[in-house]
């Protein structure tokens, strides 16, 4: 049968006036759809990794994206391991991965190999190599400097230049150069940088190493303070000076407000941490992934620009990190939740607590 000529007219002009609303509708219906987003972490060595990142970064995709399911990994420190993972997730169906380089140099090709596959690549923490779309972390240079103003601080009694000795982080990672140039950027011409290391893997046992060369060359006494790079370093610099003998201890940094240094805070055995709410980077990571897994601009959720080594203007978050010492603990860690003040304090606590102001 014939349609009248002004009918069909009518009939196609319906369709495509239609046809904007159907597409709208099919664009909202995969907005809410779930996808899989990857998570790969470096190493089980340093706490936060498995006890904050992981639980903190899942709870926030899951809540952002109720749909969306996580795919997670851990490196072990093995770069090999982590090359296999990232691939293994693109292979999996993964929509964007999140990764925390164990090597930031070496996941280069697996990098490419995934943008390659159309799934982008979000660094967390340390800034990867290669095509990354984003970065979240916080600002490196800024937990630098306040350790190296809180040594100067703890040694402002002292006459001249006091000895500092630096135990860094691993030196495959980009942020333990970050840290080590802000540091520097506030002790270089206060303070005599006496001895040096860089500590593999951010290990407390080859932190306990390195301690103890400097104890052996430099003999306890000579020790004014200690800027070592991260709490579990920290570690093993109290162990090396306590297996010296040292019952004085010299103001020894860190970083990651992790529990036991906490407690070794209270005890006057470690000054100082650098506290960084995990809570906000995983968050703004999980919104990120969550954001470009969608198909939308990293730029969107980004607050600045970093360059790597490799790539320009990279869509980045950089938190800021806050000085924690002893007065600290109670509004800061305890007033964030990040603990009560029955985890820290212990038993055998209990005076020190109270002398830091720390009660039930």
């Amino acid at each position: 049968m014939r349609i009248p000529r002004r009918h069909l007219v009518a009939v196609v002009a319906a369709a495509l006036l239609a046809m904007p609303l159907a597409a709208c509708g099919g664009e909202h219906e995969t907005g809410s759809e779930g996808f899989t987003v990857g998570l790969l972490l470096p190493s089980r060595a340093v706490p936060r990794w498995e006890h904050s990142d992981r639980p903190l970064i899942e709870a926030n995709v899951k809540k952002l994206c109720p749909t969306c399911t996580m795919e997670y990994a851990n490196a072990e420190n093995d770069v090999t391991r982590q090359r296999g993972q990232l691939i293994s997730m693109v292979t999996k169906g993964a929509k964007v991965i999140i990764l925390d380089a164990a090597d930031t140099r070496a996941l280069r090709s697996s990098i490419q190999e995934a943008r390659r596959a159309g799934v982008p690549v979000i660094a967390y923490d340390r800034l990867a190599e290669g095509p990354i779309v984003g970065y979240v972390s916080f600002d490196g240079f800024q937990v630098g400097r306040l350790q190296g103003e809180a040594l100067l601080t703890a040694l402002k009694e002292e006459t001249g230049r006091p000895d500092i000795v630096m135990v860094n982080g691993d030196p495959t990672s980009p942020n333990a150069a970050w840290y080590r140039k802000g540091a520097l950027s506030v002790l270089t011409g206060k303070a005599r940088i006496a001895r040096s290391y860089d500590t593999q893997d951010w290990s407390t046992q080859n932190a306990h190493a390195n301690m103890s060369a400097a104890i052996a060359a430099l003999g306890p006494d000579r020790i004014d303070g200690v800027l070592a790079a991260n709490d579990s370093i920290a570690a093993g610099v109290v162990a090396a000076l306590k297996s010296a003998g040292v019952t004085k201890f010299p103001p020894v940094t860190g970083q990651d407000a992790d529990l036991d240094a906490v407690r070794r805070i209270v005890k006057g055995e470690q000054y100082m941490t650098v506290y960084k709410p995990f809570d906000k980077e995983a968050a703004a990571v999980a919104a990120m992934a969550v954001a470009v897994g969608r198909g939308e601009d990293p730029r969107d959720s980004a607050t600045t620009t970093i360059d790597s080594p490799t790539t320009k203007d990279i869509p980045s978050v950089l938190l800021t990190p806050t000085a924690v010492t002893a007065p600290d603990i109670g509004p800061t860690l305890v007033g964030d939740g990040v603990y009560t003040v029955g985890q820290i304090c212990t038993r055998d606590l209990r005076a020190a607590c109270a002398k830091a102001g720390l009660t039930r």
